[in-house]
Order: C-alpha cells, then sequence, then structure tokens
C-alpha cells in the first residue's frame, strides 16, 4: 500500500512566499530546508511524469543537503534520480537537453548566502514557471504532497562537466583566438569552475578572481547587476592592462562584460554583437528581445537580415517566444543570453564565448567594438518605491496626452516618442515597486525624458 512520507508538511504561507514567478526561493532553513526540499522533488516527479529527473548544485553550504533530498523526494514516487553534482545553471540545463529530461537546480542564482532555491526545467531545459507547472508545485507544498510510491527509484551520478565544454566549444571554437588578456570575477560563486574548463585556451591569459567556491560570498555579492559587485573587476582590468573583463553571477548562467577601459558594457550591446555574428551565419533568422532592449540592438538585428520578435520581460517569455518562431538567439538587460542550439535555454558562457571570438577578429579595442552597438544614451533601470503601482501607472499614461506616437500594455506601460526616444513601465512581480526604463536620441533628451516621468510618479503617489 502507498504510504505518505514521514516529513511534516509546511505551513502553507511558507510555501507560497518562496514558490515565486519562475523558481523557487528562500531563507535557510526557515522557508527553505530539507522537508520543502523532499516534497519539491516529489512534486515535481509527480508533474513531469518522467522515468528519470537529473540534479545538480551550487556551492553554497546547503546545497549538498537540499539537492539529496530532493533526489529522495524524486525517488519516493519511483522516479530515477540522475545526480549531476556540482555545476553551473547553465550545466544543468545542458544534462536535461543532452539526457532528454526534466531537471533541478539547487541555487539561489545571486542571492546572499542566507538564501537557496531550486530552478526546474522540463526535459530539453523546457523552463517550468507560474503556469507551466510552478503553481502545481505549489498547491502540492501546500496540500501534503502525492502519497509514496510502492517501488523506490534509484539514483545514478553522472559527471558530465567535460561534455558541457565540449558542447560549447562546438558552438564557438576559441581555438584561434589572437592573445587576449581576460580578468574574469567569479564572485566565488560556480564560474570558479567552469571558466576554467571553458576558456582553458593557449591564446587566452586568465586572471582569475575569487574563483574559489565559496557560498559564504566572503568578497562580495554575487550579483554582478549591482554596480559596487563589479568595481573590483573594473580596477583590475585597468590594472592589469587587460582587453576585457567578465562577470559571472553566484549560479554562472549570466554574464556582464567591462572593456579595456574599466567602463561596463551594456548587455544591449552585447545582445546586438552576438545577433550579428550569428545572423552573418542565418541571414532572415528570428532574435528575440525584451521590450527594455535599446533600439540599438533592434536596428542591429534589422540591418543584418534579421527579424527581431519583442518579448515581455522574463526568462520564460522569451523562451517561449524563442521556440515559437525558432530563433536563433534571445537576449534580456539582465545578462541572460539564450540559444536555440543550447536547448533555447540561457548560458552567459556560451555569450562570453562570442565575446572573445569577436574581439580577437577585430583588431580594435572592445571599448570601440561595442561602441557600433550603442547609438543610444539609456537610463538603466530605475526602481522606484510607490504605494499603489497600477493607480501610478494610470496617472503616467494619463499624462502623456497625446505626445506619444505609439503606447502599448505588453508589459506595464510603454510610451514611443519617435526619433529614438522612450520609456517603459513596469511593475514588479513581488514588491510596491515600478522599474522604469527610458532611452532617447541624447542624453540632454534622456535627462528630461525621466524628469518627466518621474514628476508624475512623484504627484501621481501623493509626494
Amino acid at each position: 500500500m502507498a504510504t505518505k512520507h514521514a516529513y511534516p508538511s509546511p505551513a502553507p504561507a511558507r510555501a507560497a512566499s518562496i514558490v515565486k514567478a519562475y523558481d523557487i526561493r528562500g531563507l535557510v532553513p526557515e522557508e527553505l530546508d530539507e522537508s520543502v526540499a523532499h516534497r519539491v522533488g516529489a512534486a515535481f516527479a509527480e508533474l513531469t511524469g518522467a522515468p528519470a529527473v537529473v540534479v545538480a548544485r551550487d556551492m553554497r553550504d546547503s546545497s549538498p543537503a537540499l539537492a539529496e533530498a530532493f533526489i529522495r523526494g524524486v525517488m519516493s514516487q519511483g522516479v530515477d534520480a540522475v545526480d549531476a553534482g556540482l555545476g553551473s545553471t547553465d550545466y544543468l540545463y545542458f544534462c536535461s537537453g543532452r539526457l532528454g529530461l526534466p531537471g533541478a537546480m539547487i541555487t539561489a542564482s545571486h542571492n546572499p548566502a542566507a538564501y537557496n532555491g531550486i530552478k526546474l526545467c522540463r526535459a530539453g531545459a523546457v523552463p517550468v514557471g507560474e503556469g507551466s507547472g510552478l503553481e502545481r508545485i505549489r498547491e502540492r507544498l501546500t496540500d501534503g504532497g502525492p502519497d509514496e510510491a510502492q517501488r523506490r527509484g534509484r539514483c545514478r551520478s553522472a559527471a558530465l562537466l567535460d561534455d558541457y565544454a565540449a558542447h560549447l566549444h562546438s558552438l564557438v571554437d576559441l581555438s584561434g583566438l589572437r592573445p587576449l588578456k581576460v580578468v574574469v570575477d567569479a564572485g566565488n560563486g560556480m564560474a570558479g569552475l567552469t571558466v576554467p574548463l571553458v576558456l582553458n585556451q593557449p591564446q587566452l591569459e586568465l586572471v582569475p578572481m575569487y574563483f574559489e567556491l565559496d557560498g559564504t560570498f566572503p568578497n562580495h555579492e554575487a550579483d554582478p547587476m549591482k554596480p559596487a559587485n563589479v568595481a573590483d573587476l573594473k580596477e583590475r582590468v585597468v590594472r592589469e592592462a587587460a582587453d576585457l573583463g567578465l562577470a559571472f553571477d553566484g549560479d554562472a548562467d549570466r554574464c556582464f562584460a567591462v572593456d579595456e577601459r574599466g567602463e561596463a558594457v551594456p548587455a544591449s550591446s552585447l545582445i546586438a554583437l552576438v545577433a550579428d555574428r550569428l545572423l552573418a551565419v542565418e541571414p532572415g533568422a528570428a532574435v528575440v528581445h525584451n521590450l527594455i532592449t535599446s533600439r540599438s540592438a533592434i536596428e542591429v538585428i534589422r540591418e543584418a537580415g534579421g527579424v527581431p520578435v519583442r518579448s515581455r520581460v522574463g526568462h520564460s517569455f522569451v523562451k517561449a517566444l524563442m521556440a515559437e518562431y525558432s530563433a536563433v538567439f534571445g537576449g534580456e538587460h539582465s545578462g541572460h543570453y539564450y540559444f536555440r542550439d543550447f536547448w533555447f535555454a540561457d548560458t552567459g558562457m556560451l555569450a562570453a564565448m562570442h565575446l572573445l571570438a569577436e574581439l580577437s577578429r577585430s583588431s580594435r579595442p572592445l571599448s570601440r567594438l561595442v561602441a557600433d552597438y550603442s547609438r543610444y544614451p539609456a537610463s538603466g533601470e530605475v526602481n522606484l518605491t510607490v504605494t499603489d503601482p497600477a493607480r501610478v501607472l494610470e496617472a503616467v499614461e494619463h499624462s502623456l496626452g497625446d505626445a506619444a506616437v505609439h503606447l502599448d500594455h505588453l508589459d506595464g506601460l510603454t510610451a514611443d516618442f519617435g526619433g529614438g526616444a522612450w520609456f517603459n513601465l513596469r511593475p514588479s512581480n513581488t514588491e510596491p515597486v515600478l522599474r522604469l526604463n527610458a532611452e532617447a536620441a541624447d542624453r540632454r533628451g534622456l535627462r528630461r525624458l525621466l524628469n518627466q516621468v518621474q514628476r508624475v510618479i512623484a504627484a501621481a503617489d501623493g509626494r
């Protein structure tokens, strides 16, 4: 007879709080412990109905125990588990794609050391998020979870890191690079394991920073989107007279670049550069970009003979559109880069390889190379705390009158004024915050546009 597992059911409020729009994240052990990981594993095995699930983990102190509990949950359903061991999130996607199995990555990505989480995908690295299965995981966390199967699954280990590196090398050949000096900040995250495997080329002089795997993040948070976390990298690139710098987040699925002057390379410029390279091989292909990507990148895609496809912000939306259009590439401002030849999944490492290959091919320094792809000044993301995001959005739209050439509501409010001037204002999924992104033909126009929108926001919010 089937039996319930021995773990107590987590409180519904706790379960609801850790299941986010795209994955599971929570404080350890207050919100996410082994009992929760076990139940997620069981629920995921039930959801997919697959004969086996592949599991990988990052270097956080809590990851081995959470991975083991997740695997036990999978096996409690009579489903086998494949323990792929330590790796980056894009390594897990590789394992899922190569083995044709659903997968789970135990990681909290760029979150602080006190957190951990679980990223889930179906076979072939197809994402699992809200609306595609994650809501069912949430239900199973609160209703006691599935009964145990009469037959217990088995677990086997699989070491696929070398295969992961070989697959990336099959997509971008680094063997003919000119000599380049590259500073890499792994942030004590999983890039400390994957970078030496992938970028160990005789023409590349790697200058490692914080390659020691340490889930306490003793040097800085593993979130390169925050300027303070790339300050060390910028200084080191200049001091070493390096050709460029690369920074990865904690689970090493995102990549950020710094030019030889120590200046950040905008993600939109890297999107344009990679798209340009791939469209040279496959003109006419689609490239997916989220709606706050620079107009520069969209222009480059069209000039290269590609078809730009506009998406909401968020990897599940980008990946769905990539599959629909069989897009060769996709990119987001957050440093996520998606490749058709990588199961439509995101891999910052492959984006970094394209950047290195293009810089090697060019005789120009990186700052001049990416200048071709940076045509308009941009605000970056400005986060504004408000009491009622919906009311403020409505007030901003009303204030525009007939000034905008085009308005749409694909993701919040986007207003296009023509001549390269536009802004997008969208609400956060998790907090009372509006995220503002803007671009204009020149810096004066950008300041004017930002001031105008922020004044309306302040007035509508009663400030």
